[in-house]
């Protein structure tokens, strides 16, 4: 499984109202091995992404955001990206939240080496139980 890294950013901008994660469009940016993002940036200006030309849908949808006994919880359908043509090679995904103010950053998965996709194939991003919980 791909390794799961917060973006510093992301718990200021919570707090500073840029996120309602309830019904923002979070979506997926990729970026190849040789622009990696880190956790210091901040906003989707930060990164370099592939190009997305022959990629379906990058948009993430929520399936619940609540709060149980002071412990959040945002649950994601897992995201099936579908190339109708070759698409450039990725090894990371970033969520970033589409309706922030500068398209904050949410989080990023890091999948270890480059994925490529030829036409016809699919890349499924597994978001497990929850994209995050907080505490």
């Amino acid at each position: 499984m791909a390794s799961y890294t917060k973006f510093e950013s992301f718990v200021e901008a919570i707090c500073e109202e840029k996120h309602n994660l309830a019904s923002d469009q979070l979506t997926v940016a990729l970026c190849n091995a040789s622009n990696n993002p880190t956790a210091a940036d901040a906003v989707l200006g930060d990164l370099t992404e592939i190009s997305y030309t022959n990629l379906s849908s990058r948009n993430i949808t929520t399936t619940s955001s609540s709060e149980t006994d002071g412990t959040y919880s945002l649950v994601v359908e897992d995201l099936v990206l579908t190339a109708s043509g070759a698409v450039a090679a990725f090894r990371y995904v970033v969520i970033y939240n589409d309706d922030a103010p500068s398209d904050e950053l949410v989080c990023f998965f890091d999948y270890g080496s480059e994925v490529e996709l030829a036409d016809g194939e699919t890349f499924t991003v597994d978001f497990g139980a929850s994209l995050f919980t907080l505490t």
